[in-house]
């Protein structure tokens, strides 16, 4: 019999075939993208939907063993295409729903993180919430698009998407941060809890305090149009767990025993559209897109893109366009250490090395190529079709883009890679204020250490010949 990573066909086959599970999948996919995976590989086709009970066992059939739905809902889902512009993904959009995706190696973690997020969302007078085990680590928090406002400073809130969402987790994330870590180290040690998520202390901490979100993240940095979450009742192949819908009160006391397909006795819907009160997410909104955070924000967006334009120019400058793909050797320790696997942070890693490969003259076979080489690295590997995914996407644009610069420590800091040699700039730890950077870019550490190696090459093999020359006797010349 064949077998899905951690999870057998007549588990996959018994599961489906209950007519509860196909109901709780059909009543989730209303006005939703739904793509199928077949053995946690891949996806099936794209755009694609859910209409009738019946269509569940017609995929299983087909070999589906999980199901995932956009977080957008759409006028029609099936005329959704890979490309469409900003505006016309607007006309076919008619809401999303929040969903928070909160994740963690450690799953006492991501309980305390979701508990505390559901007591913020209530603090907003929010009762409509749903939750559900993820079927992994962590937990999936939504609010359903019914409590938003109509529109945010003038903007239809269904034309949020994808900065409405990042913009609440931020705030929210903001918001609970202290308590976190306070709760997090009640009852562990900071070495308990490094250990528990595969660092050290160090990477842990900013500025000497414990950051609890360098230990679990609510995944946001990725979130784009399409983006796809797994639906309420799907099974998880890595798992072979179900990823159910809890209540508030069973949070803190949700075990991955409850998950076990043989468990799931009765079923609950995740996102409740008819009984939502319309606006009660309304001061949420005004919190989190406050017109005077929002200018600030701009500011720094406003900031960013121009110390990435001048250091664009200042390269244009200083280096010739590469050509010819730059070695492995000379790339940064950030790099290196990437590359070396990872327990955490892999989509950001992703997303690092596809720019920073194509800004070092890389083509997209290769990159390629060396994608899926790293993926076999991590303990745990991101799925086939997220990380081609990303390299199709930066493709498709057409529009090569430098890596996050060094000092942006929401990438390289944050995953705890950014270890500074003596070209990078300073020896204090990238963490302290002290922190100035040499190099600005990692693409900039490869492009500047690739000349210099061989101008001392150079150097060396002029020293050689000069030194040749003087040692050499003169000819004697003819009388």
């Amino acid at each position: 019999m064949a077998t899905y990573q951690k999870i057998h066909i007549s588990t996959v086959l018994k599961h489906y075939k209950r007519p509860e599970i196909q109901q709780a999948l059909v009543d989730e996919a209303g006005f939703r993208e739904i793509a199928i995976s077949y053995g946690g590989t891949g996806y099936g086709k794209r755009p694609d939907v859910l209409n009738y009970p019946k269509d569940v066992m017609e995929m299983v059939k087909l070999g589906a063993t999980s199901f995932h739905c956009s977080e957008e809902l759409w006028t029609n889902p099936l005329q959704v295409t890979t490309g469409m512009k900003p505006e016309e993904l607007n006309k076919l959009r008619r809401g999303w729903d929040l969903i928070l995706d909160i994740d963690c190696p450690e799953l006492e973690y991501s309980k305390i993180a979701a508990d505390l997020l559901v007591s913020a969302l209530k603090h907003f007078g929010i009762k409509q919430i749903g939750i559900k085990f993820s079927g992994n680590h962590g937990f999936h928090i939504a609010v359903p698009f019914e409590s938003f406002p109509q529109s945010v400073n003038g903007i239809q809130t269904k034309d949020l998407f994808p900065d409405g969402p990042r913009k609440i987790a931020a705030y929210l994330g903001e918001m609970i941060k202290e308590h976190l870590a306070k709760k997090l180290l009640e009852k562990n040690t900071l070495q308990t809890v490094a250990n528990s998520v595969g660092k050290t202390p160090a990477e842990l901490t900013t500025k000497g305090q414990f950051d609890p979100f360098k230990a679990l993240s609510i995944d946001t940095v990725l979130i784009s149009s399409r983006h796809l979450f797994r639906m309420p009742y799907s099974l998880n192949e890595k798992s072979g767990l179900v990823s159910c819908v809890i209540t508030p009160q069973e949070i803190l006391l949700f075990q991955k025993t409850n998950a076990t397909p043989d468990k799931i006795t009765t079923t609950k819907q995740f996102i409740i559209r008819d009984t939502t009160r319309t606006g009660e997410a309304n001061e949420l909104f005004k919190r989190a897109f406050d017109e005077k955070s929002m200018q600030i924000q701009e500011q720094e967006k406003n900031q960013t893109l121009e110390q990435k334009t001048k250091y664009s120019q200042n390269q244009k400058k200083e280096f010739d366009p590469i050509t010819v793909a730059i070695p492995e050797e000379y790339f940064p320790p950030c790099i290196k250490k990437i590359l070396e696997g990872l327990q955490d942070g892999k989509k950001r890693a992703a997303f690092i090395l596809i720019n920073f490969l194509s800004s070092c003259g890389w083509d997209y076979d290769k990159i390629e190529q060396r994608l899926i080489e790293w993926n076999k690295k991590n303990p745990e590997p991101l799925r086939d079709v997220l990380l081609l995914g990303q390299l199709k996407h930066h493709k498709i644009a057409k529009k090569k883009a430098l890596p996050p610069n060094c000092t942006n420590k929401a990438y390289m800091v944050s995953l705890g890679v950014c270890q500074p040699d003596s070209l990078c700039g300073a020896n204090a730890p990238p963490t302290s204020e002290q922190f100035a950077p040499r190099i600005k870019n990692p693409a900039g550490y490869a492009i500047v250490r690739q000349k210099r190696v061989a101008r001392e090459n150079e150097e060396k093999k002029t020293k050689k010949t000069s030194k040749k020359d003087e040692n050499t006797p003169p000819k004697p010349q003819n009388p």
